[in-house]
């Protein structure tokens, strides 16, 4: 083992036990959870001491129990997102039952409980909502829930689009660490490498300036896979530390002891859509037409979730949970482009003619004083010094005058006469007269020329931007998550997940074959992201609750430039 190595294991097992430790503290840390306290009195308003108070998950099952203090409060944190049944109970009074709490991530949630005299047999149910409205710590910030995530459009089906729905964040301009088409965002005026990307309450941010995948956090689950997540922009929690910007922090659900799922299927297609403007070309005879590019886009999957059943080891219920998502994605995308090709005339001549490079834009004047066309190409071969107060021997003009305190016969400049049938010692080239910007063929090399007829043909008449096509990008996308939640006791709950994101792409030139050369744009494309994340809570008393996490992110991006001989399809074959 090398000593980088080394140190990297040092230095994660020192920050696992710094977390561990760090999280035994009272009823403080709840990064991807929340927490329920409040009061129980009796119907006269006094506290009362003792109440035993039992918080039960409606969807799991799993129940936690604790008794009021002196002042009658309680507290249970951290709490898992989800919806929730609390039951207080007190010798002497009725049994008090409250249901249906949701706890969102992050929240702090107050529901204080009234205790009516009477038997314990008795059970009183209270259906009012608990306040939207939280009061425990001063963070700002927005919850977006399944039914906002699953109803909202999203383009793309990326759900950090919908942070943008929260105040004090909107799109970012250009920024190397990502942008509005990943669905990178600005909090408060911060760069979106300044936010705090969390999944499940492990880091899930991109650590590295990724210009390939440009986006800042390592996996993205499918929406139908979050349960929910919280964007928070100002006075959050010193637990999430790291960010100036904002945090938004997701979690993937978990199973219930309802099996769950679901299942979908969206494709977008070019027969759909309008035709792009820039997407017009010439024919053969010179008129527009425009060619719509292709588009064939296909993203589906599934997610399903519920207990565990093993026989003579559970029963199904309470104890062992499971969740798992899958996503792919096939996409084909003619993507417009716009570049310079030579022209008809200059293709059609052998590269001889260029007088299509003289546009009439005004004339140009030389040392010699000799004016001719904006455009008009110089024979290289014709290069020379000038010299002031001399006579040129080629053209026989007169060089420039000298200037004070220079010797007659200094060179001061050079000279160039265009190809064309006009002498050198013409004083006014013109393009009719001189026959300008044709070139001889025996002063062409045969491989430049042969490297210039890999050029396409151009689709209009202009002299630049002359050629304008959709070349198709494709995409093979596929991902998947796995979640088990394991409920050993009361007091000790654990889940493990792993996600997996693989999305290789060929990103095309607007050429096709060797004449696109292979840009750092251009090529097949890899960004391969794992993420693993495990949690252990425990309960040591109604007061102190361990939750030990740690997480392992991986991310890989590679790009090669496409070649010659490897311009093909190199992934999975095309779409439904």
């Amino acid at each position: 083992m090398n000593g980088s190595a080394s140190r990297w294991i040092l230095r994660t097992l020192f920050v696992l036990a710094v977390s561990a430790v760090a999280s035994i503290l009272p009823l403080q840390a709840q990064v991807d959870t929340g927490s329920i306290m409040g009061i129980v009195t009796d119907a006269s308003g006094a506290v009362v001491n003792g109440a035993k108070v039992t918080l039960t998950n409606e969807g799991t099952g799993a129940a936690l129990s604790l008794t009021t203090g002196s002042d009658g409060s309680y507290t249970f944190s951290p709490v898992r997102i989800g919806s929730y049944k609390i039951d207080a109970t007190a010798q002497g009074f009725k049994t008090v039952s409250q249901t249906h709490i949701v706890v969102n991530v992050s929240a702090n949630v107050l529901v204080n409980l009234k205790l009516p005299t009477g038997s314990v047999s008795e059970t009183v149910e209270v259906t009012g909502a608990v306040p939207v409205l939280q009061t425990q710590d001063a963070s700002v910030g927005q919850v977006m829930d399944t039914r906002n995530v699953n109803n909202l459009p999203l383009n793309g089906r990326n759900f950090t689009f919908l942070a943008q729905l929260s105040a004090g964040v909107n799109s970012p301009q250009a920024d190397t660490r990502g942008n509005a088409s990943t669905g990178a965002f600005s909090a408060n005026g911060f760069r979106p490498a300044q936010n705090n990307y969390m999944l499940d309450g492990i880091d899930n941010n991109s650590d590295t300036v990724d210009f390939l995948n440009g986006t800042n956090f390592v996996v993205l689950p499918p929406v139908d896979a979050i349960q929910e997540f919280k964007v928070q922009t100002t006075n959050f929690s010193a637990e999430f530390g790291r960010s100036g910007a904002a945090v938004m922090n997701a979690t993937v659900k978990s199973g219930t002891n309802q099996l769950h799922g679901d299942v979908w299927e969206f494709f977008r297609n070019d027969k759909l859509d309008a035709a792009d403007y820039f997407e017009r070309t010439l024919d053969a005879n010179g008129n527009a037409h425009t060619q719509k590019g292709e588009l064939r886009q296909n993203q589906f999957g599934f997610t399903l979730g519920g207990p565990v059943v093993i026989p003579h080891v559970f029963n199904g219920r309470n104890k062992v949970f499971f969740f798992g998502d899958y996503e792919g994605l096939r996409r084909r995308q003619g993507t417009v482009q716009t570049g310079a090709v030579p022209t008809l005339a200059e293709r059609n001549s052998g590269y001889t003619n260029l007088q299509d490079l003289i546009t009439g834009s005004g004339n140009h004047t030389d040392i010699l004083l000799r004016t001719m066309p904006v455009g008009t190409v110089l024979d290289p071969a014709t290069t020379r010094s000038v010299a002031c107060g001399t006579v040129d021997p080629v053209s026989g003009l007169p060089g420039p005058a000298c200037g004070a305190g220079v010797t007659p016969g200094t060179a001061v400049g050079f000279a160039r006469d265009p190809f064309g049938t006009c002498p050198a010692s013409t004083l006014a080239f013109t393009t009719a007269g001189c026959n300008l910007n044709m070139l001889p063929a025996g002063r062409l090399d045969p491989n430049a020329i042969k490297l210039l007829n890999l050029f396409p043909n151009p689709t209009s008449n202009k002299l630049t931007s002359n050629y304008t096509n959709s070349p198709v990008l494709r995409e093979n996308r596929k991902a998947f998550d796995a979640r088990l939640d394991v409920n050993f006791t009361q007091k000790d709950q654990v889940f493990y997940r792993f996600s997996y994101v693989d999305d290789p792409q060929f990103i095309p030139g607007i050429f096709g074959g060797v004449a696109d050369g292979g840009g750092f744009q251009e090529g097949n494309q890899t960004a391969l992201a794992q993420q693993s994340a495990l949690a252990w809570t425990h309960v040591f008393s109604p007061s102190i609750v361990n939750v030990a996490r740690a997480g392992l992110n991986y991310l890989h991006t590679t790009r090669v430039s496409p070649s010659a001989n490897d311009l093909s399809d190199l992934f999975l074959p095309g779409t439904f």
